[in-house]
């Protein structure tokens, strides 16, 4: 708010008018909530939600300086119950904490709270929701799921795309041999391989091609392959977690904020230029009549009314969501097992006993119950994404007991929801052997809240699982992994993101 005044005061004429309008807002502001609570008390029975105290107009900003609000939210949980309001300058936002009370949101309260509230760096990254994940539901993000479900992420379409699945773990532990056989006692960075070789997978489901470098007419220059990868997914990552004050006071969004929008917008046109141009590239192999099982080859002759912008969109979406989840759940449940040797040898000896001396499968994975237990405790110790995005409430409903007025924002705590100590026993722990336990079945992709629920439910967690999965078990067959001196205390993530902050760096041993 003090950057707010600070710009302001350099437009002199604009000072008492300034003054006069924070002012009236601020009136209207407590005139609304009166109005609000008369026409609550007197249209339902309900409780309201309990409110966290904050300030007037800039309500709980201050607060929420710190770059973990999820863990901030958790806290505030301890003291308000596991749902309550917070005010983030005009906004109000209901604040999940529970994953009986997210479940109910998700599912049963789906109708009153499916469209999606996105931050103004979202709505142009995004292309204003042109993507699955951030559409409201509608139309079009029913015949955007369906697609992405039929060519690539559905059980049939991961079938199909299993030999590239098998291929990218053959080359990265290929590698990790390599790196070995250079120095064997040099840590090994693993991040570094594992994002190349996932990267290349995302871009050979979209595109039908891992491309090594492309000149882009609009930019007028070659991007090499780490170029690409980086304005494709490590932008776009930054770029999301941008914050523009006008979020919270979008009565003032007529001041500019060039920083920011130059920013956003540098990063947008780059990213749109570069996969045009991965695009146009392989559209000549179409052309040519080579047929490759390809979210674009599938996209041009089954969604022939999409705009140009939004098959990029569409494609780009495939290529951001493949790049990054899986790398944080699999660099995460890496680092627990290193750090763990006896969780590390249990899961060493039980891959063992189901494959002897063949190499793990996917069609293991159910016999290997540890394993899966090793993926969803990950999931819930390191969820992907702490925060859901914003949903916001377009009539009037209830949850957990609390009425919720139409207006009002929902932010589900996932981080929170794993943390929760009526729960999970002893959530901070990292304890894989809580999932073997019979009450969870392990067919069930959504034990924790990582993947969401109801109708929103990520379209990726067979992937994600199928993926993860694959490497664990790979990984720990074929190396002993132990952290590099130093490692075990780097716990720090980035931003609002759960990717360590850190690449891991582990000393692999072969096994015989």
């Amino acid at each position: 708010m003090a950057q707010i005044f600070q710009y302001l005061q350099t437009i002199p004429f604009l000072n008492s008018v300034v003054i006069v309008g924070l002012s009236s807002l601020l009136f209207l502001t407590f005139l609304k909530r009166f109005v609000l609570s008369g026409r609550n008390m007197g249209s339902t029975s309900l409780p309201t939600v309990p409110e966290v105290p904050g300030l007037p107009i800039v309500g709980n900003l201050l607060q929420l300086k710190e770059k973990k609000p999820n863990k901030t939210f958790a806290k505030w949980a301890e003291t308000y119950g596991p749902i309550y309001s917070i005010r983030t300058g005009a906004s109000t936002i209901i604040v999940i904490n529970s994953p009986e009370t997210a479940k109910e949101a998700m599912v049963t309260r789906f109708s009153s709270i499916s469209t999606r509230k996105l931050s103004n760096a979202l709505k142009v990254l995004t292309f204003d929701k042109c993507m699955v994940a951030t559409s409201d539901y509608n139309d079009f993000h029913k015949m955007a799921k369906r697609c992405l479900l039929t060519n690539t992420l559905g059980s049939s379409a991961q079938r199909r795309h299993r030999h590239h699945r098998e291929t990218m773990i053959e080359n990265i532990v290929s590698q990790f041999h390599s790196l070995l056989r250079g120095d064997p006692l040099q840590p090994v960075n693993f991040r570094e391989v594992f994002e190349s070789e996932l990267f290349g997978l995302a871009m050979k489901q979209a595109l039908g091609k891992d491309v090594q470098s492309i000149y882009v007419e609009e930019l007028g220059t070659t991007f090499s392959r780490k170029q690409i990868h980086r304005v494709l997914v490590l932008d776009m990552m930054e770029g999301a977690i941008e914050v523009d004050w006008r979020d919270f006071f979008p009565y003032l969004k007529w001041i500019p904020n060039k920083s920011f929008e130059m920013k956003i917008q540098q990063k947008h046109f780059r990213r749109m230029a570069l996969m045009n141009a991965l695009i146009k590239e392989q559209m000549k192999r179409i052309e040519s009549g080579e047929e490759v099982n390809c979210y674009l080859d599938y996209l041009l002759s089954e969604a022939k009314s999409l705009t140009k912008e939004q098959l990029a969109m569409w494609l780009w979406e495939t290529i951001i969501e493949t790049a990054d989840t899986t790398l944080v759940t699999t660099e995460w449940a890496m680092y627990q097992l290193a750090k763990d040797p006896a969780r590390q040898d249990r899961l060493y000896h039980e891959i063992r006993k189901v494959c002897g001396s063949n190499k793990v499968k996917e069609e293991n994975f159910s016999q290997i119950r540890y394993l899966d237990a090793v993926f969803h405790e990950t999931l819930r110790k390191h969820s992907p994404a702490p925060l859901v995005p914003l949903r916001y409430v377009h009539e009037d409903t209830q949850i957990g007991g609390y009425y919720i007025p139409a207006g009002s924002e929902i932010a589900v705590n996932i981080w929170g929801c794993n943390m929760d100590k009526n729960h999970w026993e002893n959530p901070e722990e990292w304890n894989p052997e809580r999932f073997i336990d019979e009450r969870y079945d392990p067919l069930d992709l959504h034990k924790t809240m990582a993947f969401g629920a109801g109708k929103r439910v990520c379209a990726g967690s067979l992937q994600a699982m199928l993926l993860a999965c694959a490497a664990i078990g790979r990984f720990v067959q074929e190396f002993e992994w132990s952290l590099k001196d130093g490692e075990e205390e780097k716990v720090d993530t980035v931003g609002l993101t759960s990717q360590k902050l850190h690449p891991l760096l582990a000393i692999l041993k072969p096994r015989k």
